[in-house]
């Protein structure tokens, strides 16, 4: 780094012969470096802890995050089976334990109305300016009955518009509670208008037009209200109708939740006098799945803390948080999952068959689950749920004891102490730097002076040799 006392040094010659500006970088540099090594040392020190630690608290975090998925989903749950599949379908909520069978009637299949207009020649045709208002409510014979609570759905139709943008009009404006469409078929092109499933959802059209009458062209000929020299509907709106072990219910769409135990149907065909049957049973090929995975999840972090924390050479070699995790390991097997289950069902995670090897690794003692799926399968199921008690419970306390940054004696808490310490390390490096520079320039400026001085006295040591010389020439 050039500084105004180098320039100054070589305007003057060097006349000492000596390179002041190297001098004063390499006495400034030499000054500071043993601190500067010892702290670049230990920064690289901390950044292999503060990789490894972060890398086994991700290791954790992923465990726990990937079980819970595999519970959430819903692939754990019990499996439901319709003795008629044409009937229904069911499927179980993750976390919900449905038990025993039961007995399914389906009389009535939930529909949405269905209305065809008057036709018109074309999808292009006009329908005539004027104000189409559409109410829902329930629409029963000749009958129908607003719902108060929905405000009706009113479009405004300009001289312009075609049956085709009236239907784009009704498809905006309704927000999906009625869907509308042109259909062109041999007697014209038709407005199909279909609203939800449920008898709620029935509808109504009101059309006001430019006085014309029903007649093509104007829009009062696309109205359509209940009654006896009304268009027939394509479909009525209308609820399912079912029963459940004899007692009756409704749905407003053919998708039934709520049911009990936590299963939900969805119903595909009526079964009138020939009652099906829904029965529940547990998945023991996904619970058998779930454990070999953990299982080897365990290892791959075990083989992570053998590495990482190897007492020679491993950068957490003498970290109490990995230490702590090693521990935690060895008692996972042991770990209560069930504190409430009754006598003699599993309770533990040994007693869904992990087990411990003498050298820390995990195996999968399938013989012990296989005897609890068989003997105790509702009993296994319960314990894959989400909940405060379960397997994902007991995963989830074990990686946040051993994850949390607030526990310093945590691997967590190992991580916040060398991410501290290696900003720590970094800020007295720059300390370090400023004062090596302070030091340079201070002695620059030193011998920047000391130079003008020897300068000054070569100048006049080589004037009195000349007057010497002067002098002498005289005497001869």
């Amino acid at each position: 780094m050039s500084s105004p006392g180098s320039s100054i040094i070589s305007a003057l010659g060097a006349g000492s012969g000596v390179d002041f500006i190297k001098l004063a970088d390499d006495i400034a540099a030499a000054s500071f470096a043993g601190q500067r090594n010892n702290l670049t040392s230990r920064r690289q020190s901390l950044e292999a802890q503060v990789s490894a630690a972060a890398q086994l608290r991700n290791a954790l975090t992923s465990l726990a995050s990937a079980l819970g998925e595999r519970i959430r989903n819903g692939d754990l749950a019990p499996r439901g089976v319709v003795a008629n599949p044409a009937v229904a379908t069911v499927s179980v909520a993750p976390g919900a334990l449905p038990r025993g069978t039961f007995s399914l009637e389906v009389s009535a299949l939930a529909s949405a109305q269905t209305l065809v207009s008057a036709p018109l020649a074309s999808s292009d045709a006009l329908v005539g300016e004027g104000t189409f208002t559409l109410r829902l409510g329930t629409v029963d014979g000749t009958s129908f009955t607003p719902d108060a609570a929905r405000d009706p759905i009113t479009i405004a139709v300009s001289a312009s518009d075609t049956l085709a943008s009236l239907a784009s009009k009704i498809n905006q404006a309704s927000g999906g509670a009625i869907a509308a469409y042109v259909a062109s078929g041999t007697g014209g092109a038709r407005l199909v208008l279909k609203g939800r499933e449920g008898a709620a959802n029935g509808f109504v059209v009101e059309a006001t037009g430019m006085g014309g009458g029903p007649v093509p062209g104007d829009l009062e000929y696309l109205a359509w209200a209940p009654g006896a020299s009304a268009p027939p509907l394509q479909s009525v709106a209308r609820d399912a109708a079912f029963s459940l072990d004899g007692v009756a219910m409704t749905s407003p769409s053919n998708r039934v939740t709520g049911l009990p135990g936590g299963f939900s149907l969805t119903l595909g065909a009526t079964n009138v006098g020939a009652p099906t049957t829904i029965s529940f049973g547990g998945n023991s090929s996904a619970l058998s799945a779930v454990m070999g995975d953990l299982v080897a999840a365990l290892n791959d972090i075990t083989a992570q803390v053998n590495e990482l924390a190897a007492p020679l050479g491993g950068p957490l070699g003498n970290d109490n948080g990995a230490r702590a995790l090693r521990r935690s390991l060895a008692a996972l097997a042991g770990e209560v999952v069930m504190p409430g289950a009754a006598a003699g069902a599993p309770r533990t995670l040994g007693d869904l068959g992990l087990a411990l090897n003498r050298d820390g690794t995990f195996r999968l003692d399938a013989a012990r689950l296989s005897r609890a799926l068989e003997d105790q399968p509702e009993a296994v199921a319960a314990m894959f749920t989400t909940g405060a008690s379960g397997v994902f419970a007991t995963i989830d306390r074990f990686v946040r004891a051993n994850s949390s940054i607030g526990n310093p004696g945590t691997l967590g808490g190992s991580l916040t102490r060398y991410e501290r310490e290696l900003a720590a390390s970094d800020a007295r490096l720059g300390k370090i730097a400023e004062q090596q520079e302070a030091l340079r320039l201070r002695l620059t400026r030193e011998f920047t002076a000391s130079e003008r001085r020897v300068a000054a006295a070569q100048s006049t040591l080589a004037f009195l040799r000349q007057q010497v010389d002067l002098w002498s020439a005289r005497e001869r």
